[in-house]
C-alpha cells in the first residue's frame, strides 16, 4: 500500500536513471524544427477556434500573477506538495504593498472571470494560460513552464450530472481529433504506421471500475493497464476515496466536485463529477494526460470537500465566500495542456521539442544521446 500512497501526487517519474530507460532509443522526429513550429501554431489556431465554437466560449485575457489574499491561485492538489512562487511588490516604498503569486493554473480565476465578463447560461471563456509549477520533477512530459487552454462555462443546477459532463467531454474530444486530422493534412508524414492516430471514440470509465479491474496496482500502473485495452479514456471520479482507502489521485477541494454521489449505468454507487482524459502515447510508450476537467463545486459540496480535507479555514477567502454566498456562477471547466497536446499530435518524444523552457543538463545530455533535440 506504500506504493499506492506515494502514487497519489507528485508529478513526473522522479528518477533520471529510470527516465533514461523510458525515453525511446529508436526515435527520429517526423518534422524538422521549422515544420514543428508551423505545425504547433496550426494546432493552436484550430483548437482555439473550434473549442470556442463547440462550447460557446470566447477568448479572454488571463493573469500571470495574482494577489495572495484573493485565494484564486490553484493549489493543484491537497497534500501541499506543490506550492506557488510568491514575491513581495514593495510599491510606493511599501506604503501600498502587494504580496503576489505566480499562477499555477487559472482554475479558480476563471470562475470569478465568468462573473466579471457577464457570462450568461451556456456561455463561457477560454484562455491562453501560462503558469509556473516549480515543484515538478522535470522529465519528458513535465515542465516547470506550463501552458494550457484553461476554459470555463456557465451551467445550470440541473446540469450538475454525469450526462452533462460526458456530453461536454465528447465535444472536447471532437476538437482534439479534428486538430489531429487538420495537422496531418498539412503534414502527411505525421500519418505513421509506427505511431497510430488517436481513436475516433473516447472510452468513459469510473476510477472505481479501474480499481476493481486492477486492485493491487497503484494509480499510474492502473492507468497504463487500462490504456492497453482502450487507448483513449476519460476517467470519472478523481479525488473521492475509493474502496481501497485511497483516491485515484489527489484533487484540490475547492474547484472540481469529487464528492457528489452518482450512479453508474450498472447501478453502482459512485462519486465525482470530474475526470481526466488520458491516452496511450505510441512514441513514449507511456500514459499521456491531456486534460483535467469537471463540474465545479457549489456551496454545499465546497463545504463538504473542505471539511474532508481539513481546510475549512479557506472559507474566509474572497473566492470561497463568493461560492458560499452564491455570488459566483455554477460552472464546468478544465485545462487542456497545450505543449502536451502538441507533443502528442506531432509525435514528439519530449515536451522540450515543442516548448522553450529550462531543463537540467543531465536531461539535455540524455536527450541528445537519444536523438531528441529540445529547444533552447
Amino acid at each position: 500500500m506504500v506504493a499506492k500512497k506515494q502514487d497519489l501526487a507528485g508529478p513526473g517519474i522522479g528518477d533520471y536513471n529510470e527516465l533514461e530507460k523510458v525515453l525511446p532509443a529508436d526515435y527520429s522526429s517526423l518534422l524538422t524544427p521549422k515544420e514543428t513550429q508551423k505545425a504547433i501554431f496550426a494546432v493552436k489556431n484550430y483548437i482555439e477556434e473550434n473549442l470556442c465554437k463547440e462550447l460557446n466560449l470566447m477568448m479572454v485575457s488571463v493573469p500571470l500573477i495574482v494577489d495572495v489574499e484573493s485565494g484564486v491561485n490553484d493549489m493543484l492538489d491537497r497534500d501541499g506538495s506543490r506550492t506557488p512562487i510568491e514575491f513581495h511588490i514593495s510599491n510606493d516604498y511599501d506604503k501600498h504593498p502587494i504580496d503576489a503569486q505566480v499562477v499555477q493554473a487559472a482554475t479558480k480565476w476563471k470562475r470569478v472571470a465568468l462573473k466579471q465578463f457577464g457570462m450568461q447560461q451556456g456561455e463561457g471563456l477560454c484562455t491562453d494560460m501560462r503558469a509556473v509549477r516549480k515543484d515538478y520533477f522535470l522529465d519528458h512530459d513535465h515542465s516547470a513552464y506550463v501552458d494550457q487552454w484553461d476554459w470555463e462555462r456557465v451551467m445550470t443546477p440541473e446540469q450538475r450530472n454525469l450526462d452533462f459532463l460526458t456530453e461536454t467531454v465528447q465535444k472536447l474530444w471532437k476538437v482534439l481529433k479534428g486538430a489531429e486530422t487538420c495537422v496531418q493534412e498539412l503534414f502527411p508524414q505525421l500519418k505513421s504506421k509506427k505511431y497510430p492516430s488517436l481513436p475516433e471514440k473516447l472510452t468513459f470509465i469510473h476510477a472505481e471500475d479501474i480499481l476493481e479491474k486492477y486492485p493491487d496496482l497503484p494509480r499510474k500502473a492502473r492507468e497504463t493497464a487500462i490504456l492497453q485495452e482502450y487507448p483513449a479514456v476519460f476517467i470519472y471520479g478523481i479525488g473521492w476515496t475509493l474502496k481501497d482507502g485511497y483516491p485515484h489521485e489527489l484533487r484540490a477541494a475547492d474547484y472540481d466536485d469529487w464528492v457528489t454521489q452518482t450512479t453508474s449505468k450498472e447501478g453502482k454507487e459512485m462519486h465525482g463529477l470530474n475526470g481526466d482524459i488520458l491516452v496511450w502515447n505510441p512514441v513514449t510508450r507511456r500514459r499521456h494526460e491531456l486534460t483535467s476537467m469537471g463540474i465545479r463545486v457549489n456551496a454545499e459540496t465546497l463545504k463538504k470537500q473542505l471539511s474532508i480535507t481539513g481546510q475549512l479555514d479557506f472559507l474566509k477567502l474572497p473566492y470561497h465566500r463568493g461560492i458560499i454566498n452564491e455570488e459566483l456562477p455554477l460552472s464546468i471547466g478544465g485545462g487542456i495542456g497545450q505543449s502536451r497536446t502538441y507533443m502528442l499530435l506531432l509525435k514528439k518524444a519530449h515536451l522540450g521539442e515543442v516548448s522553450v523552457t529550462v531543463w537540467p543538463k543531465v536531461l539535455k545530455d540524455m536527450c541528445v544521446s537519444k536523438n531528441i533535440h529540445v529547444l533552447e
